[in-house]
This record gives C-alpha cells, structure tokens and sequence, in this order.
C-alpha cells in the first residue's frame, strides 16, 4: 500500500511538472520565433528573399515573405538568385541549416553577417521560418560565368 501511495505521488508530481513545463516551452518557442521575425527584419532577409520588398518600402504581407525571387544578381560568380527560404527550411533540420548558414555562399549573399550571428540567432530565424511554412516555387538555379540570364538581373561589373 505504502509503495503505491509513493508511486500515486511520483506520478503526480511528474505529471504537474510537465503541466506546467508546457506553457513555459510553448512561451519560449514563442520568444524564439519572435526574436527569429525581429532578426529576419533588420538583417535584410526580406530585401532579397522577398519579392518586391525592397521596392515596396517592406509593404509585403508577412504571409508573402521569404519565397525567393526570380530577380537574378549577375557579377563575375555568375548569376545567383534569392532562394525560396521557406521551402529550403521545410527540408532541413535545424542542424542543417545552421551548417548551411555557416557555409560559404555566392554574392550578393552576405556571409559574412551569417558567420558573426550568434547560433542562438540562428535558431531563431531557422524557427521563424519554419514557422511560416513551406510557400512557393523554387528560385531559378544558378548560372555559371558566361551564362545569360533569361529574366531580369542586376549586373555587377567586374572589380
């Protein structure tokens, strides 16, 4: 009897933990997606992986945010294009994206800014987007040097 009451109250406790452990899970994953839409606003993910943000003044619906472009960026690495980060991130995991954002990337991507965030920072933008959900179409594929993009492009010459 007495080994029962214990396990009873072991449970009990257990279970009034995980109570009230969600709503404090639930609250952070909402301050990590919070913190995740503050950063993707003023690092300029929008400006690029935004169609018409930029142009608009960053009038584009939150729902319409980070589909990629077909606006390519044409300079001596060939042509690049904004990719569709919300379908990027429905496929990876979150240490998948943190290895790509660690990575090296073609201009006019700023590398540099991703390497000197914070991996919390990254996590939060990586939750930020997922949870905005897969969205789009993917950004046309990358053209080598000499390659001529068939759409609109901004050309950078040569250093």
């Amino acid at each position: 009897m007495r080994s029962a009451l214990l396990a009873a109250a072991a449970a009990a406790l257990c279970v009034s933990t995980l109570v009230q452990a969600a709503p404090a899970t639930q609250q952070s994953a909402a301050k990590q997606i919070e913190r995740g839409r503050y950063l993707v606003r003023i690092a300029g993910c929008n400006d690029c992986h935004t169609p018409g943000y930029a142009a608009s003044g960053g009038k584009v619906a939150e729902k319409d945010w980070l589909v990629g472009d077909r606006l390519g960026f044409s300079g001596p690495w060939g042509t690049t294009y904004a990719g569709n980060l919300r379908l990027l991130v429905s496929q990876m995991t979150q240490q998948q994206w943190l290895a790509r954002a660690r990575s090296e990337m073609r201009p006019p991507m700023p590398t540099p800014s991703l390497h000197h965030m914070r991996q919390d920072d990254l996590k939060a933008i990586y939750r930020y987007i997922a949870s905005l959900g897969p969205k789009g179409e993917p950004a046309p594929a990358y053209l080598p040097p000499g390659s001529v993009p068939t759409g609109p492009a901004v050309v950078f010459p040569n250093p």
